[in-house]
């Protein structure tokens, strides 16, 4: 590591680089040009501030993130902030989506010691890593109850200088209430009690006027949307099924989603889920796919499928690279504005569009002369727009006296023409990083998709991010890594990655019926469970073993932006153990429940990814069956007639004849026993250990399966 502090500028009188300019990360490579001394998280920069006597001083944050980019403008880019910066402490910034094992710690400090979070998140501690000041965004100067960050550097400085004692003292109590902070809480075995009263709680939140379960800000929290489809399913009730319903239509309406160019925004500022915060992340792509996929399944209402398909073609389009995998995330500023992107004012539509398609585009996405878009920082019109509809699509053709397919047909030639006028415009930061676990969750989705449209592209496209994976995001001996970009892979995999990619892996087995997915999953699952695995009380840490030593090691539970990687690992050992008959593998999936059993017991709503495991395990669940060889017919109308209805708690494995038959009873040894019938593809359906007669009809296969 070179030692030498910038220069605040070369000879040729451009900013001098600082040591982030090697790094990997978009995130960092932002700041390489800083006038702080900018260090990536490493031995040599603690090395430095012991030697030097310096607090450290921790930035966190991640490229598409607004007020990081605030943040950067106000203060990492001012020398002076800068002089301040370099003489009190030594300086690291982190990527969060690099290096979540730091994040998560350090978050925790941040909602332990002032009650909130969020990024930028900045943490000041000892050189041995003790925490003792934490916050969020800071500007330049303080003021409306804010601390600037030139008073906070001099803060800290006469704080380390004269009262060296009382921040030891409370750097201390910090990693002590730290470490009293349980991240499991074992107690009896979850089951219908907590389902029912997640269920309750969900209920009371609902908002039964824009969906969604917040006034304002709305998340879309699709693990929620998950969560309730099965309890409509499981009791019949079609409240829960109103709500997905109403969240789904109210989010495809607003303006979270991008109606040119498709793929859904972060979340609405709002509570009509009209204002986005602008950026587009690859996991809510993925997980909010899941949940139309899901509610169509249930339905078969065309508009979920179609917006499916939408958020596959912005994915596909934007957010893959030319090996198949897929980038992390798309900026919410562009020109240094947020939304600037994605906003239009009705000029620009009266000279893109003829007059009669403008009529129908301002009745259709609700565009006004003074707009609806306000500046953030003085609360303005700006007289641009946010696309948005406010009515269903058969109600605004009855207005503009229009058939569903005039107006339809009319209003992809309007989109369409906006779009190729919108790609002239500079383009957000797309964050290029190729994360594992984010991967995951986007093959799940793509996997999930194939097998409820029976649409081979999903599952193609979902091969490709795992082919490149399994061969590029491995080192010499196969273990996982986190993080490829730039031609180079690193940093050692977390729980977050082994369990999305091996949820991709058996949705994709289960979608093309290739052994050899099935077969990655139990090995990377094998990987996982020593690596991971806590022997003593059961369930997974959120780091490796053998990873970096940070203040602690920790379990993550709870099911927040994305799902925790303990509650996907649950489902999928579960689902893994009934495709083998491995009882091993269900009992750590039980265990694994029963680990976290007394913290979610208390508030189910927050842990609804989970449970989804307990569901499964409560059952009814079945066990398919699908014996077929080359000439056996109707193996394809077997598998659509399995897959395309809503039966999520099942897992299906596929014996095939000749080599692939051989490989299966190795992994599956029970399946040596299954065999065709009359040259038929036949189905052995089994439902809470208990089979049914093999059935070579798919009409009374089906009746099978949707026996509660």
């Amino acid at each position: 590591m070179n030692d030498r502090v910038p220069d605040n500028a070369r000879s040729d009188g451009k900013p001098a680089p600082n040591r982030l300019i090697t790094e990997k990360s978009p995130y960092l490579f932002q700041h390489a040009y800083n006038p702080v001394d900018w260090y990536p998280w490493c031995d040599d920069a603690f090395a430095k501030a012991k030697s030097e006597d310096k607090p450290v001083f921790l930035s966190i944050g991640y490229s598409t993130c607004h007020w990081c980019h605030v943040m950067e403008r106000e203060s990492f880019e001012d020398p002076d902030v800068a002089r301040f910066m370099n003489e009190t402490f030594v300086s690291i910034k982190v990527d969060r989506e690099e290096r979540p094992d730091i994040d998560h710690i350090y978050m925790t400090v941040c909602q332990m010691m002032t009650g909130g979070g969020g990024w930028p998140l900045n943490v000041v501690m000892t050189p041995d890593k003790r925490p003792f000041f934490a916050g969020t965004y800071f500007p330049r100067e303080s003021g409306y109850g804010r601390l600037g960050m030139v008073d906070l550097a001099q803060r800290i400085k006469q704080l380390w200088s004269t009262s060296r004692e009382q921040v030891i003292e409370a750097s201390q109590k910090v990693i002590y209430a730290l470490k009293q902070m349980p991240d499991d809480a074992p107690g009896d075995a979850l089951g219908l009690n907590e389902l029912t009263n997640a269920y309750q709680q969900l209920s009371q939140r609902f908002d039964s006027e824009r969906g969604g379960f917040s006034q304002a800000p709305k998340f879309p929290t699709p693990h929620n949307l998950l969560f309730l489809l099965r309890h409509a399913r499981r009791a019949s009730d079609k409240t829960s099924l109103n709500m997905v319903e109403k969240t789904l239509n109210q989010m495809r309406l607003g303006g979270i989603y991008d109606h040119v160019g498709f793929g859904f925004h972060r979340y609405s500022t709002d509570g009509d889920w009209l204002v986005p915060h602008f950026e587009k992340m690859l996991y809510d792509q993925a997980m909010i796919a899941m949940a139309y996929t899901e509610t169509y399944q249930m339905t078969g209402i065309p508009e979920y499928r179609r917006t499916v398909e939408e958020i596959f073609e912005y994915v596909l389009r934007d957010m893959t690279s030319t090996e198949g995998a897929f980038y992390s995330a798309e900026d919410a500023d562009s020109e240094g504005v947020e939304g600037k992107f994605y906003v239009w004012s009705l000029n620009e539509i009266l000279r893109i569009l003829t007059a009669g398609e403008a009529r129908i585009a301002c009745k259709i996405f609700n565009i006004k002369p003074d707009g609806n878009f306000r500046e953030e920082s003085t609360g303005r019109l700006t007289r641009e727009n946010i696309l948005h509809l406010d009515r269903t699509v058969e109600q605004s053709a009855s207005e503009l006296g229009m058939t569903v397919e005039q107006l339809l047909t009319t209003v992809e030639d309007i989109r369409r023409k906006l779009f190729w006028e919108r790609e002239k415009r500079p383009h957000p930061y797309k964050d290029d990083k190729i994360l594992a676990d984010w991967n995951g969750l986007m093959i799940a989705a793509l996997a999930k998709a194939s097998q409820a449209f029976g649409d081979s592209k999903y599952a193609e496209a979902a091969r490709r991010a795992v082919n490149f994976i399994v061969t590029r995001m491995r080192d010499g001996e196969g273990r996982l890594l986190h993080r490829y970009r730039d031609g180079e892979a690193g940093l050692v995999a977390h729980v977050d990655d082994y369990a999305f990619l091996i949820w991709g892996l058996i949705e994709l087995y289960e979608a093309t019926f290739e052994i050899s997915y099935l077969k990655t999953a139990l090995e990377l699952n094998k990987d996982f469970l020593d690596r991971f695995w806590d022997e003593t009380a059961g369930g997974f840490y959120f780091t490796a073993s053998d990873s970096e030593e940070t203040l602690l090691r920790k379990k993550e539970l709870y099911d927040g932006a994305t799902p925790s990687g303990n509650s996907v690992a649950a489902l999928n050992l579960f689902r893994l153990a009934r495709l083998t008959a491995n009882a091993n593998l269900e009992q750590k999936a039980d265990r694994t429940l029963k680990a976290f059993s007394g913290i979610v017991s208390k508030f189910p709503s927050a842990y609804t990814q989970l449970l989804m495991a307990v569901d499964f395990a409560t059952g009814p669940s079945s066990e398919i069956v699908i014996v077929s060889d080359g000439n056996s017919g109707n193996l394809r109308e077997m598998k659509h007639a399995i897959q395309k209805p809503f039966i999520p708690n099942k897992v299906i494995i596929f014996k095939p004849s000749g080599q692939e038959s051989m490989e299966l009873e190795d992994i599956a040894p029970y399946t040596k026993n299954y065999s065709g019938l009359i040259n038929k593809t036949t189905v052995y359906v089994c439902r809470n250990h208990q089979c049914e007669l093999p059935s070579t009809d798919i009409s009374r296969t089906v009746e099978l399966l949707n026996r509660q």
